[in-house]
């Protein structure tokens, strides 16, 4: 028998052991995709740990896992003020992380690994504040007394960068797992540190695993999510820190219990990394295969291990039953991207924006009176040459001219014809002697005959061929001025001027003289030639040198012709010969240029006088329109009024806007500003926003570049939200040091609005809500609004501002509120009770009128919709509307009179369906008698086609037009708005091109605003809304449409 070798004995001990082990019964672990319980499981608190498992021999060292856990906590402004008494959320979440430190204990987790723990934190607003360095657990319990509220804006980002600074510094000891947990709302303020999903991927690229826990149910989920490690389904597992139970807060321990979990497990994954099994073992034998196992389910998919030594075979094993799922294997490596979520849900509809405040209609000019006639304007300068006209006719023969300077000789003609012998001359002058010619044939003798008398003097010969012209000599002298000429054709049309106010034509003025002439202009270039003109005058006659008389001889035989001969000596000037026909007129030569500009004409004869000028009613009348500065004032008496409005957090950007706004409305209705700050009379406005301390700005009350409600509203709109704290009392000991103690004045009442939710900082002296009611001068007004969060106001706070006075608080549920107009009005009638109306001595003071339209020409053109949506009821409210209409405004007292209103009222239905009640009259019996004989058309409705037959019976019918000269042409829609829109587009164009103002009333719910903007020609502030036909005439409605129309 062989016998066994002892340490084989104990090798098979061994596993034998470590198979009974693994088939023992185990407890499973949770199934899902989350390795920790999550929404849904249940809420009670951390079971025991397991018992430690059984190590196997020679695997009996535990594995050392420290956790590091950095709190990350909010302590700004829109935390703290979540809870009453403002800051108490922050106390709260200080006794929720002791809590979290003290459960947290070290200890031996599965037998396999020793759990450390060490702690640190911060808490954050706009700034960062480590108020522990990671430490013991007691040592960071003691230091989370030191957290005290931040107040001001959220950066959430930047918490992230630095607490992920604090967690990656380089300790000693073993590489640990890191573990923060953020406690916020996830609402920012602001991002300089790149955002919180950039710095959030830092914190993670370092190995940091982040919790994202909610300070309360008040929360930006999307925010919230961007904090979280991925998956959002473990580290954002509907953590919060405080519930609201039965209306009273409550610490939510299951929250701190399930972190736990996640974190104990996650920290056994990254820390447990057996190898001691990792040993080479005895071969043993071959045992026989088992039956089949049941199937288990699919596992996670661990990384890949090291590869191990061949054992040894071991022994046949008896058939084991079907092992548990076993545990979940190791963290395996990142995944692929997933795929593109769905489509969030569409968020909920914003709220509609407050109407802005109606801005006054430009008033049209009135036409101007003829002036005085104006001084002679300086001569213009000439004008360019005209066309050349037609010839006229010929002059009587002018006096006879000096002679001028002969002109260089011309080129030498052709040889011409020899012509017929003439009779024999008489003998010309001795001559010099000239060269002995040869000897000729000897002729017979001749008798001597004696010296002739002069003969008469010949007629002249025939022209010569014309030779070509000359080069053009030397420019003569100046000559004399010549006499004042006709007056010229009239010159080209100049530019149009501004127009001027026409006056009444005046009566022809006398020609005036002539003015001096100009400078000869520069030389211009030589024109084209001519046409070949008659023939001249005759030439003058140069006789050549006689020569001496030689013997008379034979009559030779006609000889060869001679060559030309030398030019004979310039003879002396012959008698003028007689005057040639003038030759035709050659083509105008090319304009020279401009010459320079002529003496100053003299001045023309006085022209006839003028009409009578304006009457100084007239001209008042003029300047009251024109430019307003007649117009009557409203005056609230020496009054100081200063603003005080909440620029924190809490407020948000949106509803900041909405207080300058409300700022700007109040004061444009309290009529004009002090021109000077240091007038003891007038109204002047300081504005204070507020945060917290340090941020205070301020529009000084004697800031002397407010001097303007322009240069006011440009400084309140540069206005920029702090949001940081919120220091009440401090704003208003701040308002009433720098803005009112110094720079009221004598006799000057001081008003003081305060705009605020009426929650504080609690570091903040409440004692200070009282300081401005110390001063029996000061009236402060305080107005109580929700807050971003929509959480009603405290009132008590507000009680408090307003010196114990109830009467002087107004209390509103959001901001939009605030730019209401009937909140307006109330404003107004608060801060200037009194008014004044001052209205200025004008001259014609007696004969002003101060109806509505009186100063200026307006044609009012009312279209009603007559279709089947209007009903007879409405139908005869809208006539009675444009009745009361007619009898309230001033109408024209004649046809062509330039002040005051023409009516017309014109029904439309559909296409091309149109009755006219009246067209543009000032008649008030044409009126009535149009409104009582204007059926219901009860059809349907088209506005286009009806635009384009008004504007044609109104304003352009064939060449008359029916509308006043420089008169405003309005037309006011009666409509709902539906109506077909058919060639709308093109109706509204035509609208504008002929200057129409538009004006839309609508009444009820249901309206098509897009038609009615489209009516309105896209002025908004063009369409007015009522509920109902009959609140047309209501005070409110009436007298704001007359305004507007006027």
């Amino acid at each position: 028998m062989t016998r066994i070798h002892p340490l084989t004995a104990m090798i098979l001990w061994v596993i034998l052991l470590t198979v009974f082990q693994a088939a023992a019964p185990q407890r499973a672990p949770p199934r899902g995709p989350r390795p920790v319980p999550g929404r849904g499981d249940s809420p009670e608190p951390t079971p025991a740990p397991l018992p430690p498992e059984p190590t196997p021999e020679g695997c009996e060292t535990r594995i050392d896992c420290p956790i590091k856990v950095f709190f990350t906590i909010d302590t700004s402004e829109t935390i703290a003020l979540q809870e009453p008494p403002p800051g108490s959320l922050v106390e709260s979440i200080k006794e929720f992380m002791k809590i979290f430190a003290q459960k947290l204990e070290d200890e031996e987790y599965r037998g396999q690994i020793q759990i450390t723990w060490s702690f640190g934190g911060l808490h954050f607003s706009q700034k960062q504040v480590v108020f522990s360095q990671l430490t013991t657990r007691d040592t960071f319990i003691r230091r989370i007394s030191q957290i005290k509220y931040l107040g001001k804006g959220t950066y959430i980002d930047c918490a992230l960068k630095n607490m992920t600074h604090q967690m990656t510094q380089q300790y000693s000891g073993a590489k640990a797992v890191l573990f923060s947990v953020v406690i916020t709302d996830g609402h920012v303020t602001g991002s300089p540190c790149s955002g919180i999903k950039v710095a959030a991927e830092k914190a993670r690229d370092q190995g940091i695993h982040i919790f994202s826990v909610a300070a309360s149910r008040r929360v930006d989920e999307l925010g919230m999510r961007e904090i979280a490690s991925s998956p959002t389904e473990v580290y954002r597992d509907n953590y919060i820190a405080m519930e609201i139970v039965d209306g009273k807060p409550r610490m939510s321990t299951e929250t701190i219990d399930r972190i736990m979990k996640v974190m104990k497990y996650q920290a056994y994954l990254q820390c447990y990394k057996p190898t001691c099994l990792a040993v080479p073992g005895i071969p043993g034998r071959k045992g026989s295969s088992g039956p089949k196992g049941v199937k288990g389910d699919r596992g996670q998919t661990g990384p890949k291990g090291h590869k191990g030594n061949q054992g040894d075979p071991g022994i046949e094993g008896s058939i084991g039953r079907p092992g548990l799922k076993g545990e979940i294997g190791f963290k395996g490596e990142k995944g692929e991207v997933g795929l593109i979520g769905a489509k969030g849900v569409a968020g909920s509809q914003g709220r509609n924006g407050t109407n802005g405040q109606k801005g006054k209609i430009g008033r049209i000019g009135a036409p101007g009176c003829k002036g005085d006639p104006g001084d002679k304007g300086p001569d213009g300068h000439p004008g360019d040459a005209g066309d050349s006209g037609p010839s006229g006719e010929k002059g009587e023969k002018g006096d006879t001219g000096r002679s001028g300077k002969p002109g260089p000789p011309g080129p030498v003609g052709t040889q011409g014809p020899k012509g017929e012998k003439g009779n024999p001359g008489n003998p010309g002058a001795h001559g010099e002697r000239g060269v002995p010619g040869l000897s000729g044939r000897p002729g017979p003798k001749g008798n001597l005959g004696r010296r002739g008398s002069p003969g008469v003097k010949g007629a002249p010969g025939a022209a010569g061929v014309k030779g070509a012209r000359g080069d053009q000599g030397p420019s003569g002298d100046r000559g004399r001025p010549g006499e004042d000429g006709f007056k010229g054709a009239k010159g080209g049309q100049g530019l149009p001027g501004p127009r001027g106010h026409q006056g009444e034509p005046g009566g022809p003025g006398g020609n005036g003289t002539a003015g001096s002439p100009g400078d000869p202009g520069p030389r211009g270039e030589p024109g084209p030639p001519g046409p070949k003109g008659d023939d001249g005058r005759p030439g003058f006659s140069y006789s050549g040198p006689r020569g001496p008389t030689g013997d008379r001889g034979d009559q030779g035989k006609k000889g060869p012709r001679g060559a030309r001969g030398d030019c004979g000596a310039k003879g002396t000037a012959g008698d003028k010969g007689a005057p040639g026909e003038p030759g035709e007129p050659g083509n105008p030569g090319e304009p020279g240029e401009r010459g320079p500009r002529g003496e100053p004409g003299k001045d023309g004869d006085k022209g006839p006088a003028g009409g009578p000028g304006l009457t100084d009613c007239d001209v008042m009348t003029y300047i009251r329109e024109t430019c307003g500065c007649c117009d009557c004032e409203k005056h609230c008496g020496a009054l100081d009024i200063v603003f005080v409005i909440d620029s924190s957090e809490s407020v948000g950007l949106t509803n900041f806007t909405l207080e300058k706004n409300f700022v700007i409305n109040t004061i444009n209705r309290l009529g004009s500003m002090a021109p000077d700050p240091t007038s003891p009379t007038g109204t002047r406005v300081g504005v204070v926003q507020f945060s917290h301390k340090g941020t205070f700005e301020a529009i000084r009350l004697d800031d002397a570049s407010i001097n303007s409600m322009s240069s006011f509203k440009t400084a309140v709109k540069n206005l920029q939200w702090i949001a940081g704290g919120t220091f009440t009392p401090s704003a208003l000991k701040f308002t009433y040091d720098n803005l009112i103690r110094d720079s009221k004045r004598a006799r000057a009442k001081v008003s003081v609005v305060v705009v605020t939710d009426g929650r504080f900082d609690p570091r903040d002296d409440d004692s200070q809500l009282r300081y401005l009611c110390d001063d029996p001068a000061v009236v402060v007004n305080a107005i109580g609004v929700g807050d971003m969060f929509d959480k009603k106001h405290d009132s008590e706070t507000l009680v408090s501002i307003a010196c114990n006075n109830k009467d002087q608080i107004t209390e509103m549920k959001q901001y939009t509120d605030l730019v209401a107009d009937n909140f307006i009005e109330k404003m107004e009638t608060i801060l200037c009770p009194d008014p004044v109306i001052k209205c200025p001595n004008l001259p014609c003071g007696t004969e002003l009128d101060v109806a509505p339209c009186v100063q200026r020409p307006v044609d009012l053109v009312f279209l009603l919709d007559g279709s089947e949506r209007l009903g007879m009821e409405n139908f005869n409210h809208a006539r009675h509307f444009v009745q009361v209409v007619a009898n309230t405004l001033t109408l024209a007292k004649t046809k062509n009179y330039q002040n005051g209103v023409k009516l017309a009222l014109i029904e439309f239905g559909k296409e091309n369906e149109i009755q006219v009640a009246f067209l543009l009259t000032h008649e008030m019996k044409t009126i009535a008698s149009g409104l009582a004989g204007l059926r219901y058309l009860d059809a349907s409705s088209a506005v286009g086609p009806a635009i384009f037959q008004t504007i044609s019976e109104i304003l352009d019918k064939g060449s008359t037009r029916k509308t006043r000269r420089g008169s405003e042409v309005s037309f006011v829609f009666i409509t709902d708005g539906i109506t077909n829109t058919t060639n709308l587009d093109e109706a509204t164009s035509a609208m504008r091109r002929q200057q129409v103002v538009s004006t839309v009333i609508a009444t009820g719910s249901d309206v098509d605003d897009e038609v009615l903007m489209q009516l309105a020609m896209g002025d908004r502030d063009a369409i007015f809304k009522e509920q109902k036909f009959s609140d047309l005439l209501q005070p409110s409605f009436f007298n704001r449409f007359i305004r507007w129309v006027c």
